[in-house]
């Protein structure tokens, strides 16, 4: 039977031709500023920066209230308005090249309604494969959406941005704190270079008002996105030459703008974890996480 919530709306698959931007990746390579050569036109896009290398803003019609483009059209009009990426899942069957012409398929696989500790959900499955340039697939990935209530307004003040997330001038997001461990920096111009990267006009990642007002939150969020990549350029920090296979992603908790956060990396028998943990350390879990396994090589 239907889910209620999107039984008038039917799944379609969207397809279009990207370039991968030399522009748009120089951009998050100065974003991370972490000393690495910037992948130049005809060399292999690092794993996840099609994130930011093939982004296109919706236009200004399309917006909604809360900064994404209304529901309805390719994303289902689900009801709830706390949208929150969840994690998902890469594989790396070919090479995408900087500079290259690609065919990206979309769709959206599953819409399920669940209903958790925190109240109703809706958990959405975004399906996507990128075809390189001899017209095989390159990249394959399943993006968890979920959807839940808003949160209660708060009933005291929330801090003032400027003391909860200083500015820190000069310096990368990731600075090395031991062997393959980096602390991660965040602040409000970090967030806001991040959402203009990827085209995302989210209203929680710079909106303070709004993200603690409106949306409940003690400050301005971290985006999902920007924990998980900065967890992926972390085998390129330790000079891993090796060919990444797969990589699952999994978002379990928020981190806010100017909280301290630690990354650190491990191999294990079945591949390598990556895990950023937030202000209470590694004995309050981590708030993302990241699994790697590797294409063996002679």
């Amino acid at each position: 039977m239907p889910d209620p919530v999107v039984a008038d709306w039917e799944p379609h698959t969207v397809v279009t031709e990207e370039l991968v931007d030399p522009a748009a990746v120089r951009t998050l390579a100065t974003l991370f500023d972490d000393g690495l050569p910037v992948p130049a036109s005809g060399d292999p896009l690092p794993p996840l920066w099609h994130w930011v290398a093939l982004p296109r803003w919706a236009a200004s019609r399309e917006i909604s209230v809360d900064g994404h483009p209304f529901r309805g059209a390719f994303l289902p009009p689900v009801d709830l308005p706390r949208r929150m990426f969840a994690g998902g899942s890469v594989s790396f069957p070919g090479t995408i090249r900087v500079g290259d012409t690609i065919r990206q398929e979309s769709r959206v696989a599953s819409v399920t309604e669940k209903n958790g500790r925190s109240g109703r959900l809706v958990v959405v499955v975004v399906s996507t494969t990128l075809f390189g340039a001899d017209g095989n697939p390159a990249v394959e990935e399943t993006q968890n959406l979920i959807y839940r209530e808003a949160a209660p307004a708060p009933t005291t003040a929330v801090a003032d941005p400027a003391a909860a997330a200083p500015l820190v001038p000069g310096g990368a997001p990731l600075v090395p704190a031991g062997e393959h461990r980096w602390h991660l920096r965040t602040d409000p111009t970090l967030l806001m270079r991040f959402s203009a990267a990827t085209a995302n006009a989210h209203r929680i990642h710079y909106d303070w008002p709004y993200a603690t007002r409106t949306e409940g939150y003690p400050g301005l969020v971290v985006h999902g996105p920007l924990m998980t990549l900065a967890l992926a350029e972390t085998h390129r920090l330790i000079g891993d030459d090796r060919r990444m296979a797969t990589l699952t992603h999994r978002n379990a908790k928020p981190l806010f703008c100017g909280d301290a956060a630690d990354l650190v990396f491990s191999d294990t028998e079945a591949g390598t974890r990556v895990d950023l943990f937030g202000p209470g350390g590694e004995a309050a879990g981590a708030h993302t996480g990241i699994e790697l396994t590797w294409i063996d090589t002679p």
